[in-house]
């Protein structure tokens, strides 16, 4: 097994995670009612998929 010879500072080894922050979510449209939606999920307000109604939504 492979055993590093000398410490990394944590200089070099903060700028090697530097690109390990989290990212803000992708919000996208409904393509079915226009609202804020998840990608590759289902539409909270309306239960389409794509451009199938996979859940009708509940009235009431």
């Amino acid at each position: 097994m492979a055993v590093p010879r000398n410490r990394h500072s944590n200089a070099r080894k903060n700028s090697k995670r530097s690109h390990h922050a989290k990212k803000p979510k992708q919000i996208s449209k409904c393509g079915n009612c226009g609202s804020p939606r998840l990608p590759h999920t289902l539409c909270q307000s309306c239960g389409a998929y794509g451009n199938r109604i996979m859940v009708e939504a509940e009235k009431g």
